[in-house]
């Protein structure tokens, strides 16, 4: 986490005396109203309002509402990847790590957080065909949980838990598709059966 802020900082901070603010706590605000508004309904005010930070902090930490959206989206990137990776730790071979990722995305698509929204979704939806350097960021995102997840599937049939006939990259687009469509269904404040759907998903690495 610490690592991600300091990045955050390098996006915008000018040399000067250090903050008097937490940086992943401000820009965790920023995640919030961002994933719930979308980032062109998304007011200077409503950030400060997030961040708990006067106007004139705001654009003295970042150059414009583009930057606070940058490294907002690459704290929240952070804060996915060490989710995911946690919940996969939690199965003892690459078929439970697996089951244990979709149980994830399925917990984080309810209730408030659900509702609230993934901003690598809603960037892809909103900016990614306008904005090529957010595009560059969400496809690295995708790219990067596709990658986890076929590496997943990988040790599974290292370990005997998946089938050698599965086709890893194949799958792991496929599953990449289901985990972000939960996203979208959350957002959509639909109900989603998280034992029933990861049933249905695990069913594609028979």
């Amino acid at each position: 986490m610490q690592k991600t802020a300091r990045r955050s900082q390098d996006i915008a901070q000018p040399p000067g005396r250090p903050r008097e603010f937490d940086m992943d706590t401000a820009l965790d605000g920023a995640v919030r109203v961002f994933c719930e508004r979308g980032y062109h309904a998304t007011s200077i005010g409503d950030l400060t309002a997030a961040m708990r930070l006067a106007t004139g902090s705001v654009y003295k930490a970042f150059r414009d509402k583009h930057a606070v959206f940058l490294a907002a989206f690459e704290r929240y990137a952070s804060v996915r990847r060490e989710q995911t990776r946690g919940a996969a730790a939690r199965g003892a071979n690459g078929r439970e790590r697996l089951r244990h990722v979709l149980l994830s995305y399925v917990e984080h698509s309810q209730g408030s957080e659900g509702r609230r929204g993934c901003i690598v979704v809603g960037s892809a939806v909103e900016l990614s065909a306008v904005d090529p350097v957010v595009r560059a960021r969400v496809n690295a995102q995708l790219a990067t949980n596709e990658s986890f997840i076929a590496g997943l599937i990988r040790e599974g049939q290292a370990d005997g838990s998946i089938p050698r006939h599965v086709a890893a990259d194949d799958t792991a687009r496929l599953m990449i598709c289901i985990t972000q469509g939960m996203r979208v269904v959350g957002k959509a404040r639909l109900p989603l059966d998280g034992t029933r759907l990861v049933g249905v998903a695990m069913k594609l690495l028979a």
